[in-house]
């Protein structure tokens, strides 16, 4: 399955000089070209040299075998149902029957998805986790145990490493999840993989798939307060008294585990999906996958409450609703004959009907005037070319 190994620590040595430029970031275009970056990060990047220079004194750790302590430390790592974890070459899970294996796999890479200026190390750990224990969510499954693949720099080893791991301790504890293993190593950039196992009833894992044309498409909670978050962020806001509770969502994501653990179980969705990428590329996922496509009604829409001195800088509530993504809420599809007996609030999460699916394969945005023009998936994709985003 995957363990914390205790391979030395220096084994992988890359040199800052390498590459393109001065540094060479994780994951860089082909061409030594702009490393591909979340799009609203761009406008931020800077080399890996000046994001150490007097932000980070730590004190490097000697050996990996520390580092592996004082994540044992401060993770869970004991359940009934792990019978091996931390220290052996692999984990050993006792299958629990009858129930299906659920897992899933995510990455989160420093200048990427996060900026070691901006982003607080606790926030880091806890969102990294919450992420991929997302996926779960949308699945209706029950996380059970998590592997950390996490590669450092020396400067990241002390206190930046525990702050990370207090956040990530949060989430594993409020998720439930427990440590099985995984593996630690040296980089440049901070590099953080993690796969959550869990666990849901035989045929009962909701898939994208499943919408048929008739079903009411449906959404949790609110849509936008993340990507809200990320541009104040990027805009040098955040410090601002009155803004920094919009930045919650955007630090501390809350995976939407008991809603979908509760449609799943009560056969009430016939498609799911988290918006990790933003509702008019998710949705997108749902269509494909299912041969369909969809109406969303504009004025239906859930939408971040945004204030005016911020609607003045450019920041539409409908377009942050629309294409900005970790908001990490559920969007899923349910039959004409449970539509109407579907709770507005279940589990304490508002619920809010925004469409309906349609037999054309088209996905079309509705507004309040009916009027309808095509809905193109504009969320984040790591791999579609776009012009450089500029800060307004």
């Amino acid at each position: 399955m995957g363990r914390l190994s205790r391979e030395s620590w220096f084994e992988i040595r890359h040199s800052l000089d390498s590459g393109c430029g001065e540094s060479q970031p994780f994951f860089s275009n082909p061409g030594c070209s702009k490393p591909l970056l979340h799009p609203t990060l761009y406008a931020y990047y800077s080399p890996y040299e000046n994001i150490l220079g007097g932000l980070l004194t730590t004190v490097p750790m000697t050996s990996e075998g520390q580092l592996i302590e004082r994540v044992h430390r401060k993770l869970p790592s004991r359940a009934g149902g792990l019978r091996v974890g931390i220290g052996d070459d692999a984990c050993v899970i006792r299958s629990r029957q009858p129930a299906e294996w659920v897992l899933t796999t995510d990455a989160f890479l420093e200048n990427v998805h996060f900026l070691l200026p901006l982003h607080p190390p606790e926030a880091v750990g806890y969102k990294a986790l919450a992420r991929a224990t997302s996926d779960l969510a949308a699945m209706g499954a029950r996380p059970l145990y998590f592997l950390l693949s996490l590669a450092l720099p020396e400067a990241c080893t002390k206190k930046w490493l525990d702050d990370f791991l207090d956040g990530m301790s949060r989430a594993a504890r409020k998720f439930g999840l427990v440590l099985a293993g995984g593996d630690t190593t040296k980089y440049p950039l901070v590099a953080i993989n993690i796969t959550v196992i869990g666990e849901a009833a035989p045929g009962r894992a909701v898939l994208r798939s499943g919408a048929r044309p008739g079903d009411f498409l449906c959404i949790s909670g609110r849509l936008g307060a993340a990507e809200l978050g990320l541009r104040l962020m990027l805009r040098k806001l955040h410090h601002q008294k009155e803004w920094k509770k919009l930045l919650q969502k955007h630090f501390y994501p809350e995976p939407r585990l008991a809603l979908g653990q509760w449609l799943a179980k009560n056969g009430r969705a016939t498609a799911m999906i988290d918006t990790s990428d933003g509702l008019s590329t998710d949705l997108a996922h749902i269509c494909e996958a299912s041969g369909v496509g969809a109406r969303v009604w504009s004025e239906r829409l859930p939408k971040v409450a945004v204030p005016r001195e911020l609607r003045n800088l450019g920041l539409d509530p409908l377009r942050l609703a629309l294409d900005g993504g970790e908001d990490y809420e559920l969007l899923f599809t349910v039959p004409p004959r449970l539509a109407l007996r579907l709770p507005r609030t279940i589990l304490g999460v508002p619920v809010t009907t925004i469409g309906e699916i349609t037999l054309k394969k088209r996905i079309l945005l509705i507004d309040d005037a009916g009027r309808a023009e095509p809905l193109p998936a504009q969320g984040w994709d790591p791999f579609r070319k776009r012009p450089i985003r500029k800060r307004k």
